[in-house]
């Protein structure tokens, strides 16, 4: 298929980009600097150079402001909501008007819109949260509307906790476990949903693959963890104790209400799409995760 990206050359779009390109799909980027085989556009103009895109089977919007870079201050909160709500609703509009539209539309979500859900079981029919992260991957899987109703298959990835020690939280939990000062976050209760980046990859081409896949499909392992049993796995993968725990006042002190929506609530997601469609997991447990990376 010929595939373009946006948001290629961060963690999860380089690393996408190759698998496709190795898989023997065509790759085009689309970013603001212009270069052979790109697209290019100005998101915050809504100009894009359109004739590429009429010849696009899938395009995949990875684009977004990094969610994890600080305290969501009003102003962070808004440009956070800016960089995903109006642009995905606004390249969805010009994939819609295409003489040609792509096929597919692929949009970056994340289990975070469920919020803060205890033990509860969460598949891809459980209803959102209440809190900002939630209320954001809603209608940023909401801004995707205009190509869906043009006959566009749409599916919202909706993301665990990518597992890599190249990028993505791993990256920055690592050293801190390998000095021997890691630990549990908070009670050490919540559920953590995760999955390694082979099979985030692997899973998004076999989403290409499928048309029957449409609408939200949870990008997980099919073995979530609780937070306190993933900080015992990764001490072991690192030959570390993690007995240095982060009390949850300590991190709302720290980060605010980051604190809350991304390391202390509870989502326990399954991926009952993928596992519905049989897709064959790279990785299956948290301990194969970690010897793997």
């Amino acid at each position: 298929m010929r595939v373009a990206i946006t948001g290629a050359t961060g963690f999860l779009g380089t690393a996408l980009t190759g698998h496709l390109a190795v898989a023997g799909h065509d790759v085009i980027r689309i970013s603001r600097r212009p270069g052979p085989g790109t697209i290019v556009w100005d998101p915050d103009r809504q100009t894009i150079d359109t004739a590429p895109l009429e010849r696009c089977d899938a395009v995949i919007h990875l684009a977004g402001e990094n969610l994890a870079s600080g305290r969501w201050t009003t102003r962070r909160k808004a440009a956070l909501r800016a960089s995903r709500v109006p642009v995905t609703a606004w390249l969805s509009s010009v994939l819609a008007q295409l003489a040609q539209p792509p096929q597919l539309l692929i949009t970056a979500s994340a289990v975070g819109i469920y919020g803060d859900r205890g033990d509860d079981l969460l598949d891809e029919s459980s209803p959102p949260g209440d809190d900002f992260l939630a209320h954001l991957a809603a209608d940023w899987e909401g801004a995707a509307d205009p190509a869906r109703a043009a006959g566009i298959r749409v599916v919202h990835t909706r993301f665990g906790i990518i597992l890599d020690s190249r990028g993505g939280a791993l990256a920055k939990m690592l050293p801190v476990f390998r000095l021997g000062i890691g630990g549990r976050l908070g009670s050490g209760r919540q559920w953590m949903s995760w999955i390694a980046l082979e099979d985030v990859v692997h899973a998004v081409a076999f989403i290409m693959q499928y048309t029957a896949i449409a609408g939200a499909v949870n990008v997980v392992s099919p073995e979530p963890v609780r937070n306190a049993t993933f900080a015992h796995a990764l001490g072991a993968a690192v030959h570390r104790p993690a007995i240095v725990p982060a009390p949850a006042f300590a991190l709302r002190l720290v980060l605010g209400e980051v604190a809350d929506a991304a390391l202390l609530a509870s989502q326990r997601a399954s991926p009952a799409v993928l596992q519905a469609h049989d897709y064959p997991y790279r990785v299956r447990s948290l301990p194969q995760a970690f010897a793997e990376i």
